[in-house]
């Protein structure tokens, strides 16, 4: 099996009718092996006729919407890629060949209106609509996707079968797209032309299209803008709060002097932070969340899922070893200090990020941050270390401390020196 075609349907025997012999033809051009699934509330009699004829399977959703739809059809999708579309010819079965082509992308491929190359026939309401919507979410998610609406999509089967989600209308195509881009997944949009349907009328109102969109904006929003999301690190290089981007550019600035010139680094728990993308060649970034490194994939480094407290090399095999922003986050009995320096080389460089606790600026910026950022990295911080705790024991295990950087007055940059 190589492709689930899902298509929710209700009422539409008389588009597929024409719409299933059509997608079949497709599908025997590409060489594939695939399955359609129509997914209904009711299955119709002109509905069961037209499936019976193509060899379609009618599929019965138990709950509600356009989302309930969908997800019968995820949960019974047995291909390792699944395209859905509508029944209504507004998404033209000759396309399919076009996301196929573009499967090697992205996970997530959509057929997009709003790309340069992309167009839509459609009322002028309903158009300005889509795309006064589209934009809000595009923006206020900070999200480069330019058609979030679009219902005609090529998804691996493991982005949407390791998922939950809570919509259950039209704004699932939304929350399909959030959740994507918070495991790190790719997203890429191929340009498409929709057109009107053949025949009936839509089963999308454009009041409750809206308010649906409309109503899961801020759930997702929250959603976006946690730590769960695996670009978050990324995105704060850029943030609009003037504060965190320059705090994100003074960190970036200081450590990218700090390992210049000292060869080959490990990156212990780099998240998706812009720092991967300056390490030097032969480097390699670890970090025991998986999603952070299907986002860092963009930065063109090796990539290890492991954990600081076992770091699966072996001794001595990196000259310069970093970690930043990590140890704050683990208990201070935890080996990771210990890891660090068995597998930096003797006369290596260790440079060690993590926020000063003997500083009263940074015991005010983090309550600052628990009342504005509620969730946020404050209430995940266990370990609090102080810029004389650290230089006193590394130098009690032979260590030379050679400098200090400041962000703010509350996080210390240390960079020390291996004996040996």
């Amino acid at each position: 099996m190589d492709l689930s075609i899902v298509i929710p349907a209700l009422n539409e025997g008389e588009n597929l009718k024409i719409l299933l012999p059509e997608i079949r033809k497709v599908i025997a051009a590409l060489g594939l092996e695939a399955e359609i699934l129509i997914v209904t509330r009711t299955a119709d009699p002109l509905t069961e006729e037209a499936a019976a004829a193509s060899g379609a399977r009618v599929i019965r959703q138990v709950e509600r919407g356009y989302g309930g739809a969908l997800l019968a059809g995820f949960a019974q999708a047995r291909g390792p890629y699944v395209l859905t579309m509508d029944a209504d010819f507004s998404h033209q079965p000759s396309f399919i060949k076009d996301l196929w082509a573009a499967r090697g992308r992205a996970e997530v491929t959509i057929a997009s209106r709003f790309c340069p190359g992309g167009s839509a026939v459609m009322p002028l309401g309903r158009y300005l609509l889509s795309r006064i919507l589209n934009i809000v979410f595009a923006r206020g998610l900070s999200l480069a996707t330019r058609d979030f609406s679009s219902g005609f999509r090529l998804y691996k089967s493991s982005v949407v079968r390791a998922e939950s989600y809570d919509s259950r209308d039209f704004n699932i195509l939304q929350e399909i797209l959030v959740r994507a881009y918070a495991q790190g997944w790719k997203v890429a949009e191929v340009p498409f032309a929709y057109t009107p349907r053949r025949h009936g009328s839509s089963n999308a109102r454009i009041i409750r299209f809206g308010l649906a969109y409309m109503g899961t904006f801020v759930k997702l929003w929250k959603f976006r803008n946690s730590i769960r999301s695996a670009d978050y690190d990324d995105r704060a290089y850029d943030s609009p709060i003037i504060f965190q981007r320059s705090w994100q550019r003074k960190r970036y600035r200081h450590v990218r002097d700090l390992i210049a010139g000292r060869g080959p680094a490990l990156d212990a728990g780099c998240g998706s932070s812009r720092i991967i993308g300056l390490l030097p060649p032969g480097s390699v970034a670890l970090d025991i969340l998986l999603p952070k490194l299907r986002y860092a994939r963009k930065f063109g480094s090796w990539l290890v899922q492991g954990s600081a407290f076992q770091l699966p090399f072996r001794d001595g095999q990196f000259p310069c070893v970093l970690c930043s922003e990590v140890i704050e986050h683990l208990p201070k009995e935890a080996p990771v200090l210990a890891e660090l320096g068995r597998v930096l080389a003797p006369g290596g460089r260790l440079v060690l990020g993590t926020p000063d606790y003997s500083r009263w600026e940074w015991r005010a910026i983090e309550r600052i941050y628990e009342k504005v950022v509620p969730g946020g990295y404050a209430e995940e911080h266990v370990g609090h270390y102080t810029r004389g705790d650290l230089i006193r024991r590394f130098q009690a295990e032979g260590y030379v401390h050679e400098e200090t950087r400041t962000i703010f007055r509350g996080e210390m940059i240390l960079a020390f020196r291996k004996k040996g």
